[in-house]
Parts: C-alpha cells; sequence; structure tokens
C-alpha cells in the first residue's frame, strides 16, 4: 500500500474523522485511524464503536491499494505541523507505516485493518434530504439544553422527530427546554422520533457548515447516519423514550413583554457577575414599559440593570438562572425577543418576536 498526496488534501479529511476517534480507551485500535487506498481515493474512517466516521479524497498520481490502521492523534499532529503545499509520500514497510515529507520522514507503529471494529450493517427506515444550513439550525438552536451525565440517559441526547411536513429538534434537561421547526415540502415523512447522543449532537454541529450543501439522513431502528460531501457519519442511537414535551409547553401566558436581544442580554449579562456562583439566580420585576433586573451574593454585593421594555399589564416579580436566559439569547437571530409569562410561579416561553421556529421554555426558580 502506498499514495501521495498534499498536506491540504490528508489534514482535511483526517481532520473530519478525528472527532469520532476515542482517545481514552481499553482498546487500543481505537485509538488509531483506519486509512484506506481503493477505487482511487483515500478512505479515512474513526470510530468509538458509539459513532463513525468516514471521509474519503480522491488520490492523483500513482498508488497501491491496501489498507492500514496507524495512531490518529499522532498522524494527525505530524500532518498538521507540516508547511502548507508539502506533499506526503505514504507507504508500508513490514509492519510500520513511512511518512516521507520534504527532507522530514516519520515511522509510525500500525494495527491490522482486519481488527478495526464497524458498526454492524443496518437497514434505514426514515430516508430524506436537508441542506447543512437547515440541519445545523435545528441543532444549534437547540443542543445546548441537552443535560450532561444525567442519571435519566434520555436526556443526555437530542430528539429528532419527523412528522408529515415537519423536521422538529427538541432538547431539556428537566429545567429548561428548547425547541426548533422546520417546515418540509419535499414530502410527508413518517411519524418518527429517535434520540442522538450528546457527542453526536455535537460531533455533526462540528461537522457540517452553514452552507446548501444537500445532506441525506438515513434512520434506522438503533442508527442515524448522514451522508455530505466527502464524508459519511453514523451514530448509534440513545435507546429510550424522551418526555413528552408538549405537557410543559406554557398555553396560558397573558403577559407579553417585547425587548431589544442585544440590550437584555447586556444587562443579564453585567448582572450574572454578582449572582450567586452556584445558583445562578437573578430576579426579575417586571413594570410598567420596565424590566427591573437585580442579582445578589452571598457576599453581600448586588446588582441591578433597568431595561426600556414594550409591556403594558401588571407587575411580576420572579426569578430565574440567569445562564439558561443568556443561553436562549445566544440562539436567537433576531434582534427583538419576545416573552411571555403568567405568573411568578410559571415557566417563561421565549421566541424570537419575528420567527416562530423555535421556542424556549425556562422553569422559575425560588430566590
Amino acid at each position: 500500500m502506498k499514495f501521495t498526496i498534499s498536506r491540504e488534501q490528508f489534514l482535511q479529511p483526517l481532520q473530519m474523522v478525528s472527532g469520532a476517534v476515542e482517545r481514552r480507551h481499553t482498546l487500543p485500535i481505537l485509538s488509531n485511524v483506519l486509512i484506506k487506498v481503493s477505487e482511487g481515493s483515500l478512505w479515512l474512517t474513526g470510530t468509538d464503536l458509539e459513532l463513525e466516521l468516514v471521509s474519503s479524497v480522491m488520490l492523483d498520481g500513482d498508488f497501491d491499494e491496501g489498507q492500514i490502521t496507524v495512531p490518529a492523534k499522532k498522524l494527525f499532529d505530524i500532518i498538521r505541523g507540516l508547511s502548507e503545499g508539502t506533499d506526503i509520500q505514504f507507504s508500508l514497510d513490514e509492519n510500520k507505516a513511512i511518512l516521507r515529507a520534504g527532507r522530514g520522514r516519520y515511522t509510525l507503529s500500525t494495527l491490522s485493518a482486519n481488527d478495526y471494529p464497524n458498526l454492524e450493517d443496518w437497514e434505514s427506515e426514515v430516508e430524506f434530504e436537508l441542506s447543512c444550513s437547515e440541519l445545523k439550525k435545528l441543532i444549534d438552536s437547540t443542543h445546548f439544553s441537552m443535560a450532561q451525565q444525567d442519571v435519566r440517559y434520555y436526556l443526555n441526547g437530542l430528539s429528532l422527530e419527523t412528522e408529515e411536513n415537519l423536521v422538529r429538534s427538541v432538547a431539556t434537561d428537566g429545567h429548561r427546554l428548547a425547541l426548533c421547526r422546520l417546515a418540509y415540502a419535499q414530502s410527508a415523512l413518517p411519524a418518527r422520533q429517535v434520540i442522538i447522543p450528546r457527542k453526536g449532537v455535537l460531533e455533526i454541529s462540528r461537522l457540517i457548515s452553514d452552507d446548501d450543501q444537500l445532506l441525506r439522513v438515513q434512520v434506522g431502528e438503533n442508527h442515524i447516519r448522514l451522508q455530505g460531501s466527502g464524508f459519511i457519519f453514523t451514530s448509534k442511537l440513545v435507546d429510550g423514550r424522551f418526555p413528552d414535551y408538549r405537557r410543559v409547553l406554557p398555553r396560558d401566558g397573558d403577559k407579553t413583554i417585547l425587548a431589544s436581544k442585544a440590550v437584555l442580554k447586556e444587562a443579564f449579562s453585567r448582572a450574572a457577575i454578582l449572582s450567586n456562583e452556584k445558583f445562578r439566580g437573578v430576579r426579575l420585576n417586571l413594570a410598567s414599559g420596565e424590566l427591573k433586573i437585580t442579582a445578589n451574593n452571598p457576599e453581600q454585593e448586588e446588582a441591578e440593570e433597568l431595561v426600556d421594555v414594550d409591556y403594558q399589564g401588571d407587575e411580576l416579580e420572579i426569578g430565574f438562572n440567569v445562564a439558561y436566559l443568556i443561553d436562549v439569547l445566544n440562539s436567537l437571530v433576531g434582534e427583538q425577543v419576545k416573552l411571555t409569562l403568567s405568573d411568578s410561579n410559571s415557566s417563561a416561553l421565549i421566541e424570537d418576536a419575528e420567527d416562530d421556529a423555535a421556542l424556549y421554555v425556562i422553569m422559575p426558580m425560588r430566590l
């Protein structure tokens, strides 16, 4: 097996698959990347037994077909450290991989490609196409609300749903909820709900760019696969049932506040500095045309911010985790934000004032 490739051509697919490689694992081969030369292309594969990423690039010049695995991080660091435009010659010498680049020569240990694990074969049950930007919006609008290492393992991921002419993403950690809807006009989709694990969600967000390239999405009983330009991403699904989030969506809010997203975010960020570092609580006092934000901490320090808002109604006092509020404001795109409240014990509904594709629910705090 041998091939010649430029640094840039090698680096891009290698960087792509490195995210799936497990750095701390009991199986040494899982810290390796599978390198395969076949049918005029170089194929790279990384996996941690839960995720699998395959990337490919066409080869120019002479090559000999074959396959081998080498340490992923060492290979990536070597390629990344080379000068731009450097040509790399890759070859095998007995049980070692030899890289020649410029006046440098690098010898890497190898493990047999026959021992490299593959995710088991599976059949897709739902297939549809989305643009990269559409899927990125579904994920980036919601993923920050996923739980981290919750014993309710089904919360440590993102729910992806198809239903007639809708694709929906939902994430919740039990204290907040994020939901994003996307109209799907190409065909009627079967009703299906799956949970993508946290690592898979973050990997997809890293993998896809915000452009109009089409992705093929395939959903099976226990797997999801994305096929894009030059890569194939596969992830196992979380085996569990996502909670019925529709029950927690506030429906009786009678207090609607419109405010500048930028002004509100800056005020919350400043108030957060003097909030309790453990509980991150801020108190909101709502009055006609004005919102007062206060925060304090055990050191008897206090912050107070006054923000002009579009609101006419009864006064209300309510507490929230300020980090949750800032997360939502960071994800909204429009300049105006709409908050809907009912009373001091009920959840807040937050939306973009001009776009109802995404909505956010945050439970109140007792302060």
